[in-house]
């Protein structure tokens, strides 16, 4: 097994995983990503995202290797701790690969990058009904924290705010 940042020669398979997660998730219709989005996105002079893959070796054939999960996230700021943060916006391994310490294995990969980066937090959400996943992540040393919501503001609400303050009063 390795684990590696993905490259813009990842893509195919990255999108791949990428609806997989989606239909983990209960919502495969919700993926609007594509190859050239991700490029732009992923793969840019400025990134504005960041992919961990992680391959394991066939057992056919040692020297191919096959993806069978990923790590995305990007830097946040924390002005409470003046210092950069990570937000893990996805991980996912494929299910045939689950239990075998992969998903350690990203998070500690995230946490060295952290580290390397003097990031003070790693942030990230889960599905309240995620129960396999909320007792994975709390073995890695996670807390829920339930003082606090997630907000969101979707494309169409931020369209409706800026059309709001752009309107001059008649």
């Amino acid at each position: 097994m390795q684990i590696r940042l993905a490259q813009a020669a990842d893509l195919t398979d990255l999108i791949d995983l990428i609806h997989l997660k989606a239909g983990f998730d209960g919502c495969p219709n919700a993926v609007t990503a594509t190859a050239e989005k991700l490029e732009a996105t992923l793969f840019s002079r400025q990134p504005m995202a960041y992919v961990l893959l992680v391959e394991v070796s066939s057992p056919a054939d040692p020297s191919q290797t096959a993806p069978v999960g990923f790590a995305s996230y990007h830097f946040t700021y924390s002005t409470f701790l003046a210092q950069p943060s990570i937000w893990l916006d996805d991980l996912f391994i494929k299910r045939e690969y689950r239990n075998q310490a992969i998903g350690t294995q990203l998070i500690q990969t995230l946490c060295k990058i952290a580290q390397d980066r003097g990031c003070g937090r790693i942030d990230w959400t889960v599905d309240v009904d995620n129960a396999a996943g909320i007792r994975f992540y709390q073995r890695q040393g996670a807390r829920l924290q339930t003082q606090v919501h997630l907000c969101r503001l979707n494309q169409t609400a931020i369209q409706s705010a800026v059309q709001s303050a752009t309107q001059v009063p008649a």
